[in-house]
C-alpha cells in the first residue's frame, strides 16, 4: 500500500528546512511554511518511515517527542520535516495536545538547522558482493527514488554486511526493493540490500563485516540476479564506491 501523506499549511514564517529529500517536485517558498504529516502503516518502523523518506530515525524521534518509537500505531500521524526552532540534539518544545505531532504548535523564532558536516572518519568497510557493477550511483534508470549501486550475479549469490551493525530492517515492506535488509552501523551510517532472493537476519540482529545476511535475488521483472546496495550518511545518500575497498 502507497503511504498516504498529508501536507498540512502552516502560518509559520519560515522556509522548508530539511526536509528537501521528501518529495522529487519543487516547493513554491510563499511565506508559509509546509508541514509534511505521515500516517503510520501496518508494519512500519522508524527505520522505515526514516529509510524511504531520507531523514534520520533520530529525527523523527525528535520532532515528534516520541517516548517509545518502537511501537508505532496504526493511524498514528508523525511530522516529517523539522517543527520551528528546531535544533537537531534538543527536543523542540511544544504546546498544545501532547500528541505524536506536537511540534507543529510549535511558535518560537525560526532557526535554520546547522550545516551537515562531512564525517571526519571512515568505517571498516567490505564489498556486500562479487560481481560486475551493472548500475552506478546516480544513474537515473534506477528510478522509484532509489540511490545507490547494483551489483550483477547469479541467483542465491552471498550477500554480506559491508561493516559491522545491527540489522534495523528486514522486510519487503518497502516499494520497489522487494527483500531489504537494512544495517545501522553507528549514528551517521547505514547500509541497504535489496533485491534479495532469502534473507538470513532478523531485526535487532548484530552483525559483523562479512557475515552472511542474504541470498541474491533478482529485481521485480529483471532478466538477472543483482544486489542493489545504498549508503546513507546523516540519511542523505552517498555514492557507495568512495567507501568501499579499491576491488570488489
Amino acid at each position: 500500500m502507497t503511504p498516504r501523506l498529508v501536507i498540512v499549511i502552516a502560518a509559520v514564517a519560515v522556509g522548508l528546512a530539511g526536509c528537501a529529500g521528501l518529495w522529487d517536485g519543487g516547493i513554491e517558498r510563499d511565506g508559509h511554511r509546509r508541514i509534511y504529516i505521515y500516517e503510520v502503516e501496518p508494519g512500519d518502523t522508524i527505520y522505515r518511515i526514516a529509510w524511504r523518506h531520507r531523514v534520520k530515525p533520530e529525527w523523527i524521534i525528535e520532532w515528534n517527542e516520541l517516548d517509545s518509537p518502537e511501537r508505532l500505531q496504526v493511524g498514528q500521524q508523525l511530522v516529517l520535516n523539522p517543527p520551528a526552532g528546531f535544533r537537531p540534539g534538543a527536543r523542540a518544545s511544544a504546546t498544545g495536545s501532547g500528541g505524536a505531532a506536537t511540534g507543529r504548535a510549535s511558535s518560537r523564532s525560526p532557526e535554520p538547522p546547522p550545516p551537515k558536516a562531512p564525517p571526519t572518519y571512515s568505517l571498516d568497510w567490505a564489498w556486500p558482493a562479487r560481481g560486475e557493477i551493472v548500475r552506478s550511483f546516480g544513474d537515473g534508470a534506477a528510478g522509484g527514488g532509489k540511490q545507490g549501486i547494483e551489483i550483477a550475479g547469479e541467483p542465491g549469490d552471498t550477500i554480506r554486511a559491508a561493516a559491522d551493525g545491527e540489522v534495523v530492517y528486514a522486510g519487503s515492506g518497502l516499494r520497489g526493493y522487494g527483500n531489504l535488509v537494512i544495517i545501522r552501523h553507528d549514528e551517521r551510517f547505514l547500509t541497504a540490500y535489496g533485491y534479495n532472493q532469502r534473507v538470513l537476519v532478523d531485526e535487532g540482529d548484530r552483525v559483523a563485516k562479512g557475515d552472511h545476511i542474504a541470498d541474491m535475488g533478482r529485481a521485480t521483472g529483471a532478466d538477472r540476479a543483482s544486489l542493489h546496495f545504498e549508503l546513507r550518511i546523516d540519511g542523505d545518500a552517498a555514492d557507495p564506491i568512495e567507501h568501499l575497498p579499491p576491488s570488489g
